[in-house]
This record gives C-alpha cells, sequence and structure tokens, in this order.
C-alpha cells in the first residue's frame, strides 16, 4: 500500500513508463454478452458467476496475509478480501467500516469502536470485538514477525512491550462486550485513525489461520470484504468472487479475474483480454491522438500519492558524509532526464511529500542541479579524492583540479567502493538511474557500481541496513497525513528508516507534530522538518508520478482510479 505498507512501494521508474501496466479491469464482450471465464485462453475456469467478470493484468503478490503485506501488489488484492474497523472510500474519506460509530475520550487517548452487529467471516461466523483483540495481538506478536506492525500499532499502549516479547496481551486493547472494543493510545495523536485502515489492524478469523499455518491465505483466507478468494493459482490467476454476506453494500460485478500469467497490457487490452490498463511510453502518442479510437477509452487519472529515490545508508562512508549526500543530489539534472529519458511521464521531485498531497508545500527549494556547488561540497569532505577519477572533457574539470589542490584529502588514499543494490538479478537498472550514475561520474569523478539482490533477499538486507546505497524504491502514501511520509521515513527509531538517517532536531520536531492538535501548526512543524531532511541531503529524491492515462472498456463503469490504494472494485460495474 502504500506503504507502504512498507508500503515501500516496489516501483522500477523505467519499468513504469516503459511498459504499459494494467489497473483494475472488467469483460464484457461487445455485442452485450457476457464473456466466460472459460473463454480466456489458457485461464479456464469451470463456474460462471452472474453479474460480469472485472478482468485485469496483475502480479503474484508476496503475501495475501494483511499482517504481513507491505507492498501495493499484495495490498490491491488485500483490501477486497479484508477488512477492518475503519476505512476510506474513494474520496480519501476516512469512513466507518466494521465499526459502524466511535467515540473519543475527552483527553483524545481512549477510542471505543462499536462493531455492526452483522458481519459476517466469509464462513458465516460473525465477527466480534474478541476477534479483533486477537487479531492486532496477532499482527505484533514476535512469532507472526510483521516487519509493519511496529510501525502501524505502535500508538497503542503496550503495543512495543507486545511486539518485544515483554508481555503477555496488549494492555491498550480491552473488550466491553461482543460488539464493544476499546483502544487507548500513547498521546492524543491526529492520524490515529487513519493509521487504523492499514491491514495490520484488519479482521481475521482465529481458527482459520491457526488451522491454515504460515500459509494459510493461499489455501483459505477467510475474510470479511466484499470479494472472497475463489481460486489462486501462482503464477496464473488470483480469482475474487463476490461475497453475498457482505455487511453493507454489496459487489456490483460477481468476479474479479487477476491474470497473472503476464503479457503485453496494451495489446491484451485491444484483443479485450483486459479491460484497463495504464498507458506507457510507447503508446503514449498514439493514444493521445484524438483521430485514434481509443482514445475515446481514455481516462486521466490522479496522479499517485508516491515518491520514488535512491537512499543513502547514513551510517556508511562515504554516505555518513553530508557534503558527499549533498554533492550527488547538485550533480543530478532531473529537468533532463525527466524531459529527455522518461518523456516527462514524471516529475522531478525536490521535496518528498507529493503535489496535491495534504501539507504539500509548492515554495521548497531543495538541492537543485547546480554542478558547480557539487564541486565545491566535496572541497571540505574527506572523500574529496574521487575528484582523481574526473575525466577530461568535464566542463567542470579546471573547478575540480582547484579544489583537488586544495585539499587535505587529495592524496589521501581514502576511495570506499560505491554500490547501489537494486531489486532483482541479471537485469540492468532502469534508464534514469544508468544517466544519473554517468552524472555522477562525469560531475564528480565518482564511479558506483550496480548490484542486483534477489527480491525477497533485497527487502530482508534493507531491513537490516545492509546496503551502502539502493534504489528501484518507491513509498506511497498508506494514508493522506503529512506523518506518513516524515516520520515513519526519518525519524531516528522508525524501522522504516533504512537509511538510518538521525537528525536529533529532526527527531524533537516530528514529536512535536504527533502530538500538536492545531491542523495549521501541524502543517508548520512537518514543512519544517522536511525542509530539514532535504538539507541534509538523506535521499536523493527522484521522481513523483505525473500524467497518469489509463484505458478503461467503454461498458465498464463506476470505477474510480485513487491516488493511493483503498478498497475501491466492489462499485465497479459492467454494461451500464
Amino acid at each position: 500500500m502504500k506503504n507502504n505498507i512498507l508500503i515501500i512501494l516496489t516501483v522500477v521508474i523505467f519499468s513504469i513508463v516503459a511498459c504499459s501496466t494494467s489497473e483494475e479491469t472488467t469483460t464484457k464482450s461487445m455485442d452485450g454478452e457476457l464473456d466466460s471465464l472459460d473463454s480466456i485462453p489458457a485461464l479456464p475456469i469451470t463456474e460462471v458467476p452472474q453479474g460480469g467478470i472485472f478482468k485485469r493484468l496483475w502480479s503474484d503478490p508476496p503475501t495475501l496475509d494483511p499482517h504481513l503485506s507491505g507492498d501495493t501488489t499484495s495490498s490491491g488484492i488485500v483490501v477486497e478480501i479484508f477488512s477492518g474497523l475503519v476505512s476510506f472510500n474513494s474520496d480519501l474519506e476516512l469512513i466507518p467500516d466494521i465499526a459502524e460509530k466511535w467515540d473519543r475520550s475527552n483527553d483524545g487517548l481512549v477510542y471505543t469502536f462499536h462493531l455492526r452487529p452483522n458481519v459476517l467471516f466469509h464462513n458465516g461466523k460473525k465477527v466480534t470485538a474478541h476477534d479483533f483483540k486477537w487479531s492486532i495481538e496477532r499482527a505484533a506478536s514476535p512469532k507472526t514477525a510483521s516487519s509493519v506492525a511496529d510501525t502501524y500499532l505502535n500508538d497503542i499502549v503496550g503495543a512495543m512491550d507486545y511486539i518485544d516479547g515483554n508481555a503477555s496481551e496488549i494492555t491498550g486493547l480491552k473488550v466491553v462486550d461482543d460488539h464493544t472494543l476499546e483502544i487507548t493510545i500513547d498521546a492524543p495523536k491526529a492520524y490515529f485513525l487513519a493509521k487504523l485502515t492499514y491491514p495490520t489492524a484488519y479482521v481475521l478469523d482465529q481458527e482459520s489461520v491457526e488451522q491454515g499455518g504460515r500459509n494459510w491465505w493461499i489455501e483459505n483466507p477467510v475474510g470479511t470484504g466484499p470479494f472472497k478468494l475463489k481460486e489462486y493459482l501462482i503464477g496464473e490467476r488470483i480469482v475474487l468472487e463476490k461475497n453475498e454476506d457482505y455487511y453493507r453494500k454489496p459487489a456490483q460485478v460477481a468476479a474479479i479475474l487477476n491474470n497473472l500469467a503476464g503479457g503485453q497490457a496494451m495489446a491484451m487490452y485491444e484483443n479485450d483480454e483486459i479491460d484497463i490498463t495504464g498507458v506507457g511510453l510507447f503508446d503514449l502518442d498514439r493514444i493521445l491522438n484524438p483521430d485514434e479510437p481509443l482514445n475515446k477509452e481514455m481516462v486521466n487519472a490522479p496522479s499517485r500519492f508516491s515518491i520514488s529515490y535512491i537512499g543513502f545508508n547514513t551510517n556508511m562512508p562515504p554516505f555518513d558524509d553530508v557534503n558527499f549526500r549533498k554533492a550527488l543530489n547538485h550533480a543530478v539534472n532531473k529537468e533532463l532526464i525527466a524531459t529527455e529519458v522518461l518523456s516527462d511521464l514524471v516529475k522531478p521531485s525536490y521535496s518528498i511529500l507529493p503535489p496535491k498531497f495534504p501539507g504539500h508545500n509548492e515554495n521548497l527549494v531543495g538541492l537543485r542541479h547546480d554542478p558547480e556547488l557539487a564541486i565545491r561540497l566535496l572541497k571540505d569532505s574527506p572523500y574529496v579524492n574521487y575528484l582523481k577519477q574526473k575525466a577530461d572533457d568535464s566542463p567542470h574539470f579546471d573547478l575540480a583540479q582547484e579544489v583537488l589542490s586544495e585539499s587535505s584529502f587529495a592524496d589521501s588514499g581514502k576511495t570506499p567502493r560505491i554500490v547501489v543494490s537494486i531489486p532483482g538479478t541479471g537485469g540492468s537498472p532502469g534508464l534514469d538511474l544508468e544517466v544519473i550514475i554517468e552524472l555522477w561520474r562525469q560531475v564528480l569523478g565518482i564511479n558506483v557500481e550496480i548490484q542486483g539482490v534477489e527480491w525477497a533477499t533485497y527487502l530482508e538486507d534493507l531491513d537490516n541496513h545492509k546496503f551502502q546505497a539502493y534504489a528501484g524504491l518507491g513509498w506511497e502514501a498508506d494514508y493522506p497525513d503529512q506523518q506518513d511520509f516524515l516520520d515513519i521515513l526519518f525519524h531516528s527509531e522508525s524501522s522504516m528508516n533504512h537509511g538510518q538517517y538521525s537528525n536529533a532536531d529532526v527527531d524533537r520536531i516530528l514529536e512535536l507534530a504527533r502530538v500538536e492538535q492545531d491542523v495549521s501548526k501541524r502543517s508548520q512543524l512537518y514543512n519544517e522538518v522536511e525542509e530539514m531532511i532535504l538539507d541534509d541531503g538523506a535521499w536523493v529524491p527522484l521522481w513523483f508520478a505525473g500524467e497518469n492515462y489509463l484505458l478503461i472498456k467503454p461498458y465498464v463503469s463506476g470505477y474510480v482510479p485513487t491516488p493511493m490504494t483503498v478498497p475501491k472494485l466492489k462499485n465497479v460495474r459492467i454494461g451500464e
């Protein structure tokens, strides 16, 4: 999700712009007759639900366990099968979900959730407050080993003791009765309810989980959401079917077919194999042409609340030096790359919060392209001897030599190896990263190696701070609050702070913002801290999502593109 989840986003920018990634999908033949799932080549399904089939191109999710989910591929399925106390609608408004209402104490510390009386698990069992207490404690249990529980549940009193294995229960969770759950948090926090929309707080059926073992979610993922898992064949398909007993307005489409077998999304769309797709770089000019028939099916979707970046381990040389990190930022010509390499499908990022995100500061300058400043910043850096590698044809060569001659480090011999790790093995980095590395070589004389790491190992090594520098990642909002970016990613004690960035003043301001009740003052605190993080060169922020074009079949309605992952497929209709 977000984050998300980590909602660390598994996004490599070039793969976004060069390949037509598919969004959610629906299918109906053009003559008005519903296509049978049997008719899909290589994806036979014996039972055809009534009401319509929504088809989309997807990828195998790392997990469908809500309490382990930390990526957008997983969350795009999880949010349709499972649910929690509260949710976001497609307008990103916080709404009641399994909890039909809640009360908050005057001091802002105690939330009392009143559950709907008619909520059933997919196996027919009634959902109670006991199920929520068990589920949240299961998410926080050391045995579950969730990499995101400490990020999204840490505000609940006693949660961190439980996560650390020092308590037998979470003391801030109290079952008042079967339909009333009380949650006590450690301080009044404006974003707490939004955090509960994250899958770590989703309710699960204890019996199904415990009987199913570690991979219970493959065989029998009993949830409460608008769709049930009908079938999961790894590498082939995930089929979701309508939950007829859903406690809110039921889904209007009978089934969702997630094609996992891959293929070229645009060709699949034009062959009516899928009904919605993103428009990539190679098809953009054609689709934007008003004379092109597909132009009438184009939708201009909102840009994602996401950012891609290059991260540094600020505890490892040479990235422990702030001037070195800032020099790398100033050496990158993002405007050139965005236009000449990525065809303006992305927006250069000089801030952390995305455009149109709450609290986005349009006046932030950030670390702009300035090669001469980049070189001068190395003058006081112990790693200035990198300039020895300066290419003679660089327009900044003379200045580089001047800095070298003035530096006491010129002959120090301190030239640490620089490696940028990316997810995946056997492939090449995105074109944008290749250009950035070449700019570092040309402007600063820095040679950088690329190391591809298998995805599961990459995530594990990232969590364990093993990388010197890392790329191929992005972060997408889990909820529309500045805390979701700035606090989660940059507070020194956050498990999502993969670069181990630490600034005592940043921590202090972030902690003040957590409990600030005045909306304007809180936003000002976050604006102040964002500028400090940028000035420290903690990252090289790269790209915000640019114009987002989708193609949606004309017989599909009710699909609302959103800038972050929220449950929405139940609103899709076919043939209206």
